[in-house]
């Protein structure tokens, strides 16, 4: 067994065994650039009886009380992004606390993204107010002192930002209209320093990095190859950091 597995495997039994002193369930987060394939991830690991699956509130997004946040977003994000954000951070939150019977959970993003890169690619850029950011950044950290985003491993879908423009291209969503390459190389550059390079802010669990740019024909094939290693059921060798 490899270093880098040893590692990964103490940490993640360390991990689990405050899960089930805690009574939650194993909480895996699946994060990813915009186009990674984190839909076609959960739909392979939906299949499993023992899996929740808990997608990105992208309908709660499109629609609260009539009004469309994400549209709003991509067209005037520097009016719009505090709004946005703060209802973000809410809904995700929802989906980290919902109570499951599964024993397994697996989250489509999480409040660690939304903070550590969208809000923070936000600030960057100048879209969103230093204030505002504080406002955001203190709800979040009083989450996280009160241990209500509990993560027991994080599953980075790695991808290039040509590849997942390519794919945003196709599949044609109508608020994506406006996303530009230069977004995606921020964001891809943001998931690269937190979940790659861990230069950005602290992980939450070990992660398992997998390649993402992988058709999809191919990839899950290669779900199938790490289902042990992302469902704690068994070793596997895995690209884990």
């Amino acid at each position: 067994m490899s270093a880098a597995k040893q590692l990964i495997t103490r940490l993640v039994m360390s991990f689990l065994s405050k899960t089930k002193d805690s009574g939650r369930p194993y909480t895996v987060i699946v994060e990813g650039n915009i186009g990674s394939g984190k839909t076609t991830f959960l739909q392979h690991f939906s299949k499993h009886r023992d899996v929740t699956v808990l997608a990105e509130p992208v309908d709660a997004w499109r629609n609260i009380k009539g009004n469309n946040l994400l549209s709003l977003l991509y067209e005037d994000p520097k009016k719009w992004s505090f709004t946005f954000q703060s209802y973000a951070q809410v809904t995700m939150l929802q989906n980290h606390t919902k109570q499951t019977l599964k024993p397994i959970k697996m989250i489509e993003r999480s409040v660690y993204s939304a903070r550590y890169c969208f809000v923070e690619r936000l600030l960057r850029d100048g879209l969103l107010p230093a204030p505002s950011a504080a406002v955001l950044d203190h709800w979040f950290q009083w989450i996280i002192e009160h241990n209500l985003a509990e993560v027991d491993l994080v599953v980075y879908l790695r991808t290039t930002p040509e590849v997942v423009y390519e794919r945003i291209l196709k599949r044609k969503r109508p608020e994506e209209r406006t996303v530009s390459m230069d977004y995606l190389k921020s964001l891809h550059d943001l998931h690269e320093e937190w979940l790659f390079h861990k230069t950005l802010h602290k992980c939450p669990a070990p992660t398992l990095v997998l390649n993402a740019d992988l058709e999809r024909s191919v990839i899950k094939a290669e779900f199938e190859k790490w289902e042990p290693q992302i469902l704690n059921k068994g070793s596997a060798e895995a690209h884990a950091i």
